[in-house]
């Protein structure tokens, strides 16, 4: 991990923030791309959502023929003070003892990543311990957050530096070649986190964003609602900035992936969301820079039930729906694999020409 070094955090300010711009992708690389599939010798849309997934990733490259052969995983570990609130089964111990797995490469998204053929990069943006860990990139920026239900989570400081870590993680991942990026974290209590930001943001009640993360029982999710739910009121974040809301009850993997997501768009890297941690994260993007928005590839929908309506709000529409709640950052890698698979299919495409048969004509708009 010697590349991954800890970045100089006094240059991070939310002036610097506001002051960042995305450009749109290429339109002109989009639409070829789905004319190049047009021409292949198959049904109209006979990919599906692929297709346009494709042209999206070719815009933001700025190539027809994308080169996503180098993939990097981005995790970020985190632990969260709500945890103190008994909102979990398992407590901040879990967070190292997967996180040194990660760094291993032992746990669950690197054994996939594996398969693939990506890298993973733990990086440790707040776990509850002093000790670095092997294989695990050293960018806390405290040792977890504080419990919201007595105080905010963090500093407005802290958010920022975390937003600006996830931005200097794709930089590097840019720098070092890499062509796509999947999002991915490790935190307990990091659903009660996303599920407060993904409430306060999208202005509904607790319970319809709310589900019970890593198994809680029906009290345990009862109590996790009310504890969303009285600091959402408490605090009055509904109709808050982003900023605030991901100050006042988000973690610092929330704010790392939104990073993430922003880099992508500054530095023109696809980014795959995995599931209701990285949705919630990209919203956040979305809100501070809308047009981040444009650089996301969704992956699965996930059992959570914020995953519903962050993707409404994200305009997207995951691929695999196999109700994983796994994290890690494990259906974005997934979701890699699909996209290489499709790939094959789109730069050794046989056209209609090769086989001189007429192609179909398009009647209607995609």
């Amino acid at each position: 991990m010697e590349y991954w070094g800890k970045p100089a955090f006094d240059k991070f300010t939310q002036e610097a923030l506001e002051r960042l711009a995305v450009e749109k992708p290429d339109e002109g690389i989009y639409r070829r791309v789905l004319d190049h599939w047009d021409r292949a010798a198959k049904p109209l849309d006979g990919m599906g959502r692929f297709e346009t997934l494709t042209a999206r990733i070719g815009a933001v490259l700025g190539s027809e023929e994308m080169d996503i052969s180098r993939k990097a995983v981005i995790i970020m570990c985190s632990d969260n003070g709500i945890v103190e609130e008994g909102i979990s089964q398992s407590g901040q111990e879990v967070t190292a003892a997967v996180a040194r797995e990660m760094g291993k490469g032992g746990s669950s998204v690197g054994k996939l990543a594996a398969a693939v053929g990506a890298d993973v990069i733990p990086i440790d943006i707040g776990i509850n311990q002093e000790d670095a860990i092997p294989g695990v990139a050293d960018w806390k920026i405290r040792r977890g957050t504080r419990n919201f239900r007595r105080e905010p989570a963090m500093t407005r400081q802290e958010a920022v530096c975390g937003i600006f870590l996830g931005i200097e993680a794709a930089a590097r991942c840019k720098e070092r070649g890499y062509g796509i990026i999947a999002t991915g974290e490790m935190g307990i209590g990091n659903t009660t986190t996303s599920s407060a930001v993904a409430a306060a943001l999208l202005g509904c009640e607790a319970g319809c964003v709310t589900g019970r993360g890593a198994g809680l029982s029906d009290e345990g999710l009862a109590r996790k609602r009310m504890v969303i739910e009285e600091a959402l009121e408490g605090y009055g974040l509904r109709g808050a900035c982003a900023l605030r809301v991901l100050e006042t009850v988000g973690g610092f993997d929330i704010a790392g992936l939104a990073g993430v997501c922003i880099g992508g768009g500054l530095y023109h890297i696809p980014v795959v969301l995995d599931g209701v941690i990285s949705m919630t994260a990209a919203v956040v993007a979305k809100r501070l820079i809308p047009e981040t928005a444009h650089y996301l590839i969704p992956s699965h929908r996930g059992k959570e039930p914020a995953v519903a309506m962050l993707v409404r709000e994200l305009e997207l529409e995951p691929v695999i729906d196999g109700n994983m709640a796994l994290g890690e950052g494990t259906g974005a890698v997934m979701m890699m694999g699909l996209l290489d698979l499709a790939l094959c299919i789109y730069r050794k495409r046989t056209t209609f020409g090769d086989i001189q048969v007429e192609p179909y004509e398009r009647y209607c708009e995609r």
